[in-house]
């Protein structure tokens, strides 16, 4: 049953040589994650706060950090082949520690996901009233899993139609806008709300992919070489940003407002509804499937059983779009936020065991070349957890700098400094899920 609802995807296992894509297919994918209607919103609150300069050099210093964060990870990803929370089991954390990771990433992005498929059912619902908005979160929902659950296969063609759709659209709604305006008059002019510094700024626009820039693994394992991961990081992350992010800018010292997602809809119609449609469904895609391989790591670790991403990808989807139908997930985005909080310093751990402590290296290096993964890991890492609090508790109540940067420093130092005394040990060991080595069908041979 498993393998004809749809591909496990390698979910607990390295992505072979045969299935990994070239850099443009999944760079797609990342712009498309990054050129969202976040992005919009993210740019309109800069643009409401900051000239047009400063928010430009704010955008500049956030997709830097968030660049060198997703780089480092990516790399790690694609020498590795493995999942964010199945790496982890070998990057600091141990097999506890990957699996409240995969569970942290599960419950935030299925969150995510809901919320997202909400939001798009309020713009079908302008579009065709005859069904009412719950109606449309499902069926939303749905179709998004569809995609999901056939695999990165599938979302890699998703993104070839969605991405392009969306830039598009989204030049003929700004432009329509846009076209009774001066652009050298709206980059001279001054910002309409409250004043944000660029220290503020900067702090919103890296924290507001963070978690993105975390699960990087998940994409590039897929990736064919360090210099793809790269080439595809600083495109993806550089247009979506700057295309997006000051468009945002642009449209709020025209119109004067945050708010630019309204005013934008209401001035071209069922366009803008297809901005906002088109706009979710090529990220909310990536929050489901991050969400299902993190519940796969979850189950593998904690119960010892192998568990096909398909299936736990449908399930977790069909959840997912039946809160959104219900209209309960908004009393969860405190929660998620607060979540979130915990994100940044998994990356700073990560980085610093696999290129700087290199404790538990040696096993990934052993079978790298066999392609399948280390028959055990520790089971428990305690120096990692305190470090993992400890940095959490820095970026939540730290007010200098930004707070998800100081987290993601402060638990690389914190690591770094602990594996040079000795105190990174795992205690314990806990065997490799049944069902982790290569499987022969697991995809379809990328191009």
């Amino acid at each position: 049953m498993a393998p004809s609802l749809g591909t496990d995807d390698y979910a607990i296992s390295r992505v072979p040589a045969r299935a990994r894509y070239s850099w443009v297919s999944v760079a797609v994918q990342r712009f498309g994650q990054i050129s969202a209607l976040s992005q919009f919103l993210l740019g309109a609150t800069l643009g409401f706060g900051m000239s047009f300069w400063n928010a430009f050099w704010a955008i500049t210093l956030g997709a830097v950090i968030l660049e060198l964060v997703a780089i480092a990870l990516g790399v790690i990803g694609m020498r590795e082949g493995l999942s964010t929370s199945t790496l982890a089991r070998w990057c600091g954390f141990g097999q506890a520690g990957s699996a409240i990771i995969g569970l942290a990433i599960g419950i935030s992005l299925v969150g995510w996901f809901g919320i997202q498929s909400a939001v798009s059912a309020q713009g079908l619902h302008e579009l065709i009233p005859a069904l009412p908005v719950w109606v449309w979160s499902l069926l939303f929902g749905l179709a998004v899993t569809g995609i999901v659950v056939k695999g990165f296969h599938s979302m890699a063609w998703t993104a070839y139609i969605t991405v392009p759709a969306f830039v598009l659209l989204v030049a003929w709604s700004v432009g329509t806008e846009l076209s009774s305006h001066s652009l050298s008059e709206l980059a001279a002019a001054a910002p309409a709300g409250p004043a944000l510094s660029l220290l503020e700024g900067t702090t919103l626009v890296a924290g507001g992919f963070i978690v993105g820039a975390v699960i990087t693994p998940d994409m590039t394992r897929f990736n064919r070489s360090a210099a793809d991961v790269v080439k595809q990081t600083l495109l993806g992350i550089t247009l979506g940003e700057y295309v997006i992010g000051l468009i945002g800018v642009l449209l709020a010292h025209a119109v004067k407002s945050a708010n630019i997602i309204t005013i934008v809809t209401s001035s071209v119609g069922w366009v803008g509804v297809l901005v906002i449609v088109v706009g979710t469904l090529k990220i909310n895609d990536w929050n489901l499937y991050s969400s299902g391989l993190g519940l796969v790591n979850f189950v593998g670790t904690v119960f010892g059983r192998k568990v096909n991403r398909a299936l736990v990808t449908l399930f977790v989807g069909v959840v997912g779009s039946v809160l959104a139908a219900a209209g309960i997930l908004d009393s969860f985005t405190d929660f998620l936020i607060l979540l979130g909080v915990a994100f940044p310093p998994i990356a700073g751990i990560m980085i610093a065991e696999y290129f700087v402590v290199r404790t538990w290296r040696r096993d990934l290096d052993a079978t790298k070349a066999a392609g399948s993964v280390p028959p055990q890991s520790p089971r428990w890492v305690p120096a990692t957890l305190v470090i993992w609090l400890a940095a959490s508790l820095i970026g939540k109540f730290v007010t200098w700098g930004l707070p998800s940067i100081n987290s993601l420093v402060a638990a690389f130092v914190l690591y770094a400094v602990a594996g040079r005394l000795g105190l990174v040990r795992g205690y314990g060991t806990a065997p490799t899920a049944a069902g982790s080595e290569p499987v022969g069908a697991s995809a379809p041979t990328a191009a």
